[in-house]
């Protein structure tokens, strides 16, 4: 007799395109009797950037914890969009005003028919001048392929990311990232990750073409995120004059192999301050994984 205990994973994708690509995310229901220590043993079998386990909530409709493969983390947006896509496509939603429970909060979530939304703090900016020089080496960059007239700064919504403009789509494909120098510089920040983007797009429809790297979490690119899409629209609101409620953010597509996503940002404002970010799209279900432990 063993003692094994098998758990049910779906896998979502998060943020996909026209019913294409997206960030695939572990969702785990009924998780409430499970150890940090266990989530992480699955997260890690997993093997996906995050997987979100869910929970009761005494202050919240669900709780979510949020693990990649190596540590728990306080938010995750394509984990969090996959969840709540899910549980709306399981008739747990009854409303289309949500909400959910972090490590660090309680916070806001959107139903808006195949769309979920999350809702992100008003932007804090920090400037990162002294390591600019470092930044561009990490990426192979130059200060000639910045964005003319444009900052490198640190952005935070809940999560804190390094913005970087690119002048344009070439430079942001032909990118290649040092990923030791990322993680160093990303651990005397207390960045989750470096947000890379231009304002040239292959869809014309959307705002900006991007591509995050966060390997201080074991993650050294990544598909689809949430959480810095929110910071990257306050940044192109504040700093770059796009004057715009809805910024559509495409993401995945330099990937090896691509992984095209579509992140949708709405701005609430007061008198052009940014109060209140909800950032979010579409999750489709993939598959199922059953997991021992």
């Amino acid at each position: 007799m063993d003692n094994f205990q098998k758990v049910e994973v779906q896998i979502i994708n998060a943020f996909v395109d026209d019913k294409q690509g997206g960030n695939p995310a572990g969702v785990v229901l009924n998780a409430d009797n499970l150890t940090n220590e266990q989530k992480l043993k699955i997260a890690a079998k997993v093997g996906l950037s995050e997987t979100a386990f869910v929970s009761k909530s005494k202050i919240a409709d669900f709780k979510l914890d949020f693990f990649t493969p190596t540590r728990q983390i306080a938010h995750c947006g394509h984990a969090t969009i996959a969840t709540f896509s899910y549980l709306s496509q399981l008739g747990l939603i009854e409303s289309e005003h949500s909400s959910k429970e972090t490590i660090d909060g309680k916070r806001e979530i959107l139903i808006q028919g195949d769309l979920a939304f999350m809702e992100q703090k008003p932007p804090q900016y920090f400037e990162v001048q002294q390591q600019k020089e470092n930044i561009l080496n990490s990426l192979g960059l130059v200060e000639d392929e910045i964005l003319t007239n444009a900052t490198i700064s640190i952005v935070n919504t809940g999560n804190s990311f390094a913005i970087i403009p690119v002048k344009n789509e070439n430079i942001l494909k032909n990118i290649t990232p040092n990923f030791d120098l990322i993680t160093q510089i990303s651990e005397e920040f207390n960045l989750i990750g470096f947000y890379v983007f231009c304002e040239q797009t292959i869809d014309k429809t959307r705002d900006v073409n991007t591509r995050m790297f966060a390997p201080r979490y074991g993650i050294e690119e990544e598909a689809g995120t949430g959480m810095a899409a929110g910071p990257l629209a306050c940044y192109l609101y504040d700093k770059l004059g796009l004057k715009k409620e809805r910024i559509l953010i495409q993401q995945g597509w330099f990937m090896n192999p691509p992984s095209q996503s579509l992140i949708i940002v709405d701005l609430l404002l007061d008198n052009e301050k940014i109060t209140k970010i909800m950032a979010g799209g579409k999750g489709i279900s993939m598959k199922t994984m059953t997991i021992e432990i």
